[in-house]
């Protein structure tokens, strides 16, 4: 991918992340980063500017409309069925995020773990 390309993707549309994995680079969007595995959504696997169109778009509803916290897929769910096929799936011990935002279904389950349990106790007069 041509770097002023990548350069000009990245800093129109902040909901683009670019990785490194194997050598090769991905720009697309990020669906899930856990311990084993990462899963990404590949701009670069689109062959025609209308494909290219679509995923931009469907992509700032997701950035814009949502909390960011939910994979774009589960958020638009059946919009979003018809990039299944740019999803690839990699080894998060040689994936490097360059820049980006990311998901992580992980993260989400911690932090609603370390919520606190309140015991009301009613005094007896």
């Amino acid at each position: 991918m041509d770097e002023s390309y990548k350069k000009i993707l990245l800093e129109k549309y902040p909901m683009m992340s670019y990785i490194t994995y194997g050598g090769n680079d991905y720009i697309g969007i990020i669906q899930n980063v856990d311990d084993s595995m990462t899963t990404i959504y590949d701009i670069s696997s689109l062959k025609t500017d209308e494909q290219k169109i679509a995923f931009l778009q469907l992509a700032e509803v997701w950035w814009w409309e949502s909390n960011r916290l939910v994979p774009i897929n589960v958020f638009l769910k059946k919009e979003w069925e018809i990039f299944r096929f740019t999803l690839k799936i990699l080894n998060s011990k040689e994936v490097e995020i360059k820049v980006g935002p990311y998901v992580s279904l992980k993260e989400i389950a911690l932090r609603k773990s370390k919520r606190r349990s309140i015991t009301l106790v009613r005094k007896m007069p």
